[in-house]
């Protein structure tokens, strides 16, 4: 049965995979027309219906556990994850706007820096998941794991200076991303004791997130560009590239936990480490984007980074639990 799931586990992983690095090419390839605003309003919107109808189903399979547990624990535990986002509400208004506006600078990110360039600097998300995992959740790092932070930073420059280390001629389109991850995985991070403590599930995050920066992005679009913009709405050609990016989306994320479904995090966020290289081939095919050289010896120092972080991560956490069942044992 373990062996079936970690079969499961890496089939899910490698779709994720090309899923994931399939982003970047739809967001790219959209008529220009679509600016990043609406492209991110509509994104949300096309993510929040997609995901509807499972946050539904979620919630009727809780009420169901609710009406017909024999065991208290259950019925406690369904309550905790039905009603859990009435004790955070000002948290989740905080999740969905910081990924809803986060969408904006995603896309003009991709626009500025290009599909390549851009999945490469998105690579830093392991760093910041550290650097607020040790600040806001106490959690410990390894020296290992500071070391190869900083070599996973090199790497990342390495491939996006094309190895001239230049600073300040950096690309806007990098700079952005960059700052882009640090506000997600600092969202991300405040998620997680929502998950630790049964407050909410991933399938509740993703809608409500997606239905509140969706609200927020498409009634506040008119604000800021003229009323005139509604006629995008009536292009097929617009329409498609909205549903395509949304339908993208989802189906990274779906397969992201499927994953995380039969896989432990460590192994899982391996697994997807390859996104850069997926990205690179779509876009070399499909956007006639040049892969470097440079990008590939940053991208395999990225990789790299990542698979040893993430071994001390699952390291760290067996030898905890094995602590944990040895005072149990005591």
């Amino acid at each position: 049965m373990k062996l079936t799931n970690e079969k499961k586990g890496v089939s899910f992983g490698v779709l994720a995979t090309f899923l994931i690095g399939f982003q970047p090419i739809v967001a790219n390839s959209r008529p220009l027309i679509i600016d990043s605003y609406l492209f991110a309003a509509t994104t949300c919107l096309v993510e929040a219906i997609i995901f509807f109808p499972l946050f539904l189903k979620e919630r009727k399979k809780l009420r169901m556990v609710l009406n017909n547990a024999e065991e208290g624990g259950n019925k406690e535990l369904a309550m905790a994850k039905l009603n859990g986002w009435k004790r955070n509400k000002k948290l989740l208004l905080f999740i969905g706007l910081t990924f809803g506006f986060g969408h904006i600078l995603f896309f003009l990110g991709y626009q500025l820096a290009g599909a390549i360039p851009g999945a490469i600097a998105q690579k830093s998300t392991i760093i910041f998941s550290l650097i607020f995992g040790a600040l806001i959740l106490k959690e410990r790092l390894t020296k290992i794991q500071i070391i190869f932070c900083f070599l996973l930073f090199f790497g990342l420059i390495f491939a996006v200076t094309q190895a001239s280390f230049n600073l300040l001629e950096i690309n806007q389109g990098v700079i952005i991303l960059l700052v882009l991850t640090c506000f997600w995985m600092l969202a991300h991070t405040y998620t997680k004791p929502l998950f630790l403590k049964n407050e909410s599930t991933p399938t509740q995050i993703v809608f409500l997130r997606n239905i509140i920066g969706g609200i927020a992005l498409i009634s506040s679009y008119f604000i800021f560009f003229p009323i005139e913009n509604i006629s995008l709405f009536l292009d097929p050609l617009n329409l498609f590239y909205m549903w395509a990016m949304g339908l993208v989306y989802c189906s990274g994320l779906w397969a992201w936990y499927k994953t995380l479904s039969y896989l432990d995090i460590s192994k899982a966020s391996m697994l997807v480490s390859p996104t850069p290289i997926t990205t690179a081939l779509y876009a070399t095919l499909l956007l006639k984007e040049e892969f470097t050289i440079y990008h590939l010896i940053g991208t395999i120092i990225v990789i790299f980074s990542i698979i040893v972080i993430m071994s001390q991560k699952k390291e760290k956490e067996h030898n905890k639990n094995e602590k944990k069942y040895k005072f149990l044992q005591f």
